[in-house]
């Protein structure tokens, strides 16, 4: 099996979903991947707090304009990267034939521990959230890079 076509999710899709996707796509250029949200802000640009981490980190960020998850975006996608547990289980309530393909982009855990994490959301929160969720992202997506390489 080979992963072509990466969707990620979050809620807004204006702060976490975004800046996932701009890493992977930097990490897996090989790779068609864009973002989406549950409840999305649609139109809007990612938040600037995102956008400048994103930045800080090499990912330009700033053409991103939010979309609502759609049926034919989970059909298309090879795998489905979301933010915390709660979004895998309403995509997949919403789109139950794209339930095998939901993974939470946490899923491996960190170098102190292999429990799966959420990241969560730093939507108006301080500086300190976006920072946090920035880094859990970025190690979610190295992970994952890495096991999609293998896969080939």
């Amino acid at each position: 099996m080979s992963i072509q076509n990466v969707m990620t999710v979050c809620v807004g899709n204006i702060c976490r979903s975004p800046v996932a996707e701009g890493l992977l796509a930097q990490s897996l250029p090989q790779c068609k991947v864009w973002s989406s949200g549950l409840h999305a802000v649609v139109g809007s640009p990612a938040e600037p707090t995102a956008q400048a981490l994103a930045l800080q980190a090499g990912v330009d960020i700033s053409a991103h304009r939010a979309q609502q998850v759609q049926a034919w975006m989970c059909t298309q996608a090879d795998l489905i990267l979301v933010m915390e547990a709660i979004h895998q289980r309403e995509l997949a309530q919403r789109f139950p034939l794209a339930r095998g393909k939901i993974r939470l982009l946490g899923e491996f855990g960190t170098e102190y521990a292999s429990t799966p994490y959420d990241i969560a959301d730093p939507y108006q929160q301080p500086l300190a959230a976006f920072e946090a969720a920035h880094t859990a992202i970025a190690l979610g997506v190295a992970q994952w890079a890495h096991r999609i390489r293998l896969i080939g």
